[in-house]
């Protein structure tokens, strides 16, 4: 049985930790060089840092940061924001990231995952996809959520694949920061009709909810970020839950 990931996720804005709910109101959460040395010392399987305002202010990730980040995990890390090249990919991996998230730089310029793929190999790119559902149909959108596209979700996953991506990250807008629940109609869409990893992502508020995006939503990992940080779920009582219920993580 393939084992299913916990992974918190480091939202980092100004080079601290940061939360909010449907992408606004962002909260302080903490250091990310502490929180991401408590991950890795109590049970998490990955862990994901996220440069959210990257992007959108037009600048490269903070990669001294990632560098202070790596040095005290011993998971595999995922470092996405205002990567737009191959360069910008080798510089994170220098400084210690073994993954690289991209999100509207694929979007903008498809090529770039194929790109990626072909230097440094599928299993370390994956795409993020932020969508929203508007009107019965999953959009994506971009610049941490407020560019909409008219792009579908699902069509756009396929292309993902196809173009090398190793993992998917999906947020659901909508239920990012809320604690109802994860997207799990939506994930068990895109697990039925792609052959790479799904991370589940948006929406994580008790221990039930992951069971669930491991069952009803077929996701192969389960992303959070609140419900970590402010010490809501311990990792390690989350996964012994999950194990008494039959999902197989790694304790």
């Amino acid at each position: 049985m393939i084992v299913k990931r916990i992974i918190p996720c480091l939202d980092i804005k100004n080079g601290r930790t940061v939360k909010g709910t449907n992408f606004v109101n962002l909260r302080d959460a903490g250091d990310p060089v502490e929180l991401a040395k408590v991950y890795s010392d109590t049970g998490a399987d990955e862990l994901v840092f996220l440069d959210i305002s990257a992007t959108e202010e037009r600048r490269k990730t903070l990669s001294d940061l990632v560098l202070r980040v790596a040095s005290q995990v011993n998971i595999p890390f995922t470092v996405g924001g205002g990567i737009s090249s191959v360069d910008d990919v080798d510089i994170l991996l220098k400084n210690g990231a073994d993954k690289v998230s991209i999100n509207s730089s694929a979007v903008k310029r498809p090529e770039l995952i194929n790109e990626l793929a072909a230097k440094f190999g599928s299993q370390c790119v994956v795409v993020a996809i932020d969508a929203k559902y508007i009107d019965g149909e999953w959009i994506v959108h971009l610049v941490g959520g407020k560019v909409p596209t008219t792009l579908n979700l699902f069509d756009w996953a396929k292309e993902v694949e196809q173009r090398g991506a190793g993992e998917i990250l999906f947020t659901s807008m909508d239920n990012d920061g809320t604690k109802d629940g994860f997207a799990n109609e939506a994930l068990a869409r895109l697990s039925d009709t792609l052959n790479i990893p799904i991370i589940a992502s948006g929406g994580a508020g008790n221990k039930q909810h992951f069971k669930d995006a491991f069952t009803e939503g077929k996701a192969d990992a389960a992303l959070a970020a609140s419900v970590f940080h402010f010490g809501e779920i311990p990792i390690p009582e989350l996964k012994k839950e999950l194990k008494a219920q039959g999902i197989s993580v790694r304790i």
